[in-house]
């Protein structure tokens, strides 16, 4: 189970990493994808090399810990095999270790395969955007491992799920989702005291719905503490008019701001050094409004 601190709001994960601690300050999650084709980056860092490098950087510019993935999950992309998976994130992992990142690492995958190979090369967390319900021995290695993990909302697959995704209301069906699954995973032997809740901005939604959901991110907080991905998606750049995801960094801070303001406890990133001023920025603001309340 987490430890509370002396502050209500705040709570420590633990990892073999070191702390994760949620509450006093918003944790920055840095993202590398060491993939071919994910929207923003793909490409950029398939080379084991680059990727360490590109690992080691983002810890410098004060990531609190690094999302590694390999495999895209933009909007139709395909699934990629948890042979390929370990190919293209172990060694990175592994390198990076032995390079001396020190901080936290999450592996983003919906396999339990990848997953284990993962944890056992030196990953932390598990980042499921499937929310352990695509791979159905991903409950069974979060029982057995006992590790922070995340459970994203998505509404269908990567391949389906930007084809007319409905909600009565989104920012309802997505809490209880949360509620859900954490019934149906504790059920399986799951310590749902380490998990972690992301709306899955992007996921299975329409930009009224992203926006909906930021929104109402105040409201939505409660058990779990949330992480939430806003960076250079597609939403800020039909708001901002911003074809090319490295375009959409100064959206991206808007919408970091207004996460950080509401209460959001991690962010998911791909620009730490331009995102770690935001964040610190709200959260002096966010934290002087409570002391003065």
């Amino acid at each position: 189970m987490p430890v509370q601190s002396s502050s209500a709001s705040s709570v420590t994960y633990s990892t073999a990493h070191g702390p994760l601690v949620f509450g006093p300050r918003c944790l920055i999650m840095g993202i590398l994808n060491v993939t071919p084709d994910s929207f923003s980056d793909g490409g950029r860092y398939s080379d084991v090399d680059n990727a360490v490098a590109r690992a080691l950087e983002l810890a410098t510019q004060g990531a609190d810990l690094i999302d590694i993935g390999a495999e895209s999950t933009r909007p139709g992309a395909t699934a990629v095999s948890a042979a390929e998976q370990i190919r293209r994130a172990i060694p990175v992992i592994q390198k990076a270790r032995k390079n001396g990142l020190a901080i936290p690492i999450s592996i983003d995958t919906r396999l339990a395969k990848v997953a284990a190979a993962a944890l056992d090369a030196g990953a932390d967390i598990v980042n499921d955007i499937s929310a352990a319900r695509q791979d159905r021995d991903m409950p069974k290695l979060l029982a057995e491992r006992r590790v922070p993990f995340v459970v994203m909302h998505m509404q269908g697959t990567p391949e389906t799920m930007q084809n007319a995704p409905a909600y009565a209301d989104v920012t309802r069906e997505v809490a209880r989702f949360f509620i859900d699954r954490a019934e149906v995973l504790g059920d399986a032997g799951v310590d749902v005291g380490k998990m972690i809740v992301d709306p899955g901005i992007g996921f299975g939604k329409t930009l009224q719905h992203n926006l909906t959901l930021i929104h109402g991110l105040a409201a939505m907080r409660g058990r779990w503490p949330m992480l939430v991905g806003v960076s250079r998606k597609r939403f800020i750049g039909e708001l901002a008019g911003a074809a090319s995801p490295e375009d959409r960094v100064m959206g991206t801070a808007g919408a970091v701001a207004h996460c950080v303001l509401s209460g959001v406890e991690m962010v998911r990133v791909h620009d730490v050094a331009e995102m770690r001023q935001v964040v610190r920025v709200c959260d002096a603001i966010r934290l002087a409004g409570a002391e003065s309340a």
